[in-house]
C-alpha cells in the first residue's frame, strides 16, 4: 500500500517506516511523536489503524502548522497551492525565490509546502538567523497540485479527528506523556553537521536528551528513538550511553545517494533503539535489518556483529 505523502523532508523515515512498524505494538491508546518532520511514521501507523489518537508535534512552528493545515483544512491547503504553483512560468527559479522571501518574513506555513515541493531534495535548511535558505531544484517544478490534492487528502481522511498537532519543546511534551503512550523520536542527530544542525531552527543537547529519556524510564513510559549511525565506516553521533539500557537494532538502508553519485559503495545503517519497558513488552531481540542492496555487500566483506548496548 502506497502511503500518501504530501512533501518531501530530508530524514524522514518513511522508507524505513514499515520496519519501524515491527517495534511498536500492534494496538496503542495514543502515539506521540514529539519530532513530527513530515509526521511518516504516524501516516503508517495510522493506515495499520495502530492507535486511538495521535500527538504530533514539532518546534519548527510553520512546520507544525502545516501539519495541521493538512489534516483540518485539506481543501483550503490545496486551493492555495495550485494557486501559488506554476507548470509554465518563465522566471520560475525567481518566483521561486519571491516566495521564500514572503516565508521569511510571514512564517506563512501554506508558502512553507511550496518551498518543501520545489526545494532541493525536500533538504530544509536554515541560517544563523532561523530564515530558510535553501535553493530550488533546478530540474524540476515541484509536486503538480492534482498530486498533491491527492496526497493532502489522503492524509486528511487519515488522521483528521485522531490527531492533535502542536509546536512545544520536546521535553515538555514528553513530561506530558502517559504511562499508556508510546513515542517515537527522530531527533536531529549530534554531528551530522558540526556545531549547528542547519536542519534545525535549533539543536537538540545530547546531555538533555539522555536526561529527558532517564525520566521516561524511571515512569516507565514505552519508546523508540532513531538515532546516529554510519554511513561506511565512518560514524555519525554519539551513541545513546548504556546507562540507559536500550535495545540497539540497527537498520541498513542501501547504498547512500551521496556514494552513488561519488561511485563507491557505503551503506547507510540508521540505529534505532528500543526502550527497555517496550522491548520487554513485545519480546523484541537485537538485530539488523538489511536491504538487499546491503546484504549482498555484507556478504563481500567480514562479518560485523550487532547487540544490546551495552
Amino acid at each position: 500500500m502506497k502511503l500518501p505523502q504530501p512533501f518531501q523532508y530530508q530524514g524522514s523515515k518513511r522508507s524505513l517506516a514499515s520496519i519501524i512498524l515491527q517495534y511498536l505494538p500492534i494496538k496503542m491508546e495514543r502515539f506521540v511523536e514529539p519530532f513530527a518532520g513530515s509526521a511518516a511514521i504516524s501516516i503508517a501507523c495510522v493506515a495499520q489503524n495502530r492507535a486511538s489518537e495521535y500527538w504530533l508535534n514539532d518546534f519548527n512552528k510553520p512546520l507544525a502548522e502545516l501539519l495541521e493545515l493538512i489534516i483540518n483544512q485539506p481543501k483550503q491547503l490545496s486551493d492555495f497551492y495550485r494557486q501559488i504553483w506554476r507548470d509554465e512560468f518563465e522566471d520560475a527559479i525567481e518566483h521561486y525565490y519571491r516566495v521564500r522571501e514572503d516565508f521569511n518574513r510571514t512564517h506563512d506555513a501554506r508558502l512553507l509546502l511550496y518551498l518543501l515541493a520545489r526545494c532541493v531534495k525536500g533538504s530544509v535548511r536554515y541560517n544563523s538567523e532561523g530564515l530558510f535558505n535553501q535553493s530550488p531544484d533546478n530540474r524540476r517544478l515541484g509536486t503538480r497540485p492534482e498530486t498533491m490534492q491527492a496526497n493532502i487528502l489522503g492524509v486528511s481522511m487519515l488522521m483528521r479527528g485522531k490527531s492533535v498537532v502542536t509546536s512545544f519543546d520536546y521535553r515538555d511534551v514528553l513530561a506530558s506523556t502517559r504511562e499508556s503512550d508510546v513515542v517515537y523520536m527522530d531527533p536531529p542527530y549530534q554531528g551530522v553537521c558540526g556545531d549547528r544542525d542547519a536542519r534545525y531552527l535549533s539543536g537538540v543537547s545530547f546531555e538533555e536528551f539522555v536526561t529527558a529519556l532517564e525520566r521516561l524510564n524511571t515512569r516507565g513510559i514505552r519508546y523508540v528513538i532513531s538515532y546516529d549511525g554510519r554511513l561506511g565506516t565512518c560514524s555519525y553521533g554519539e551513541p545513546l550511553p548504556a546507562c540507559l539500557d536500550l535495545t540497539l537494532i540497527e537498520l541498513e538502508a542501501g547504498r547512500s545517494s551521496q556514494a552513488t553519485l561519488l561511485g563507491r559503495d557505503d551503506v547507510t545503517v540508521e540505529s534505532l533503539y528500543v526502550s527497555r519497558s517496550l522491548a520487554e513488552k513485545i519480546g523484541v531481540q537485537p538485530r539488523t535489518h538489511r536491504s538487499q542492496t546491503a546484504e549482498q555487500m555484507r556478504l563481500l566483506g567480514a562479518n560485523v556483529k550487532y547487540g544490546k548496548v551495552s
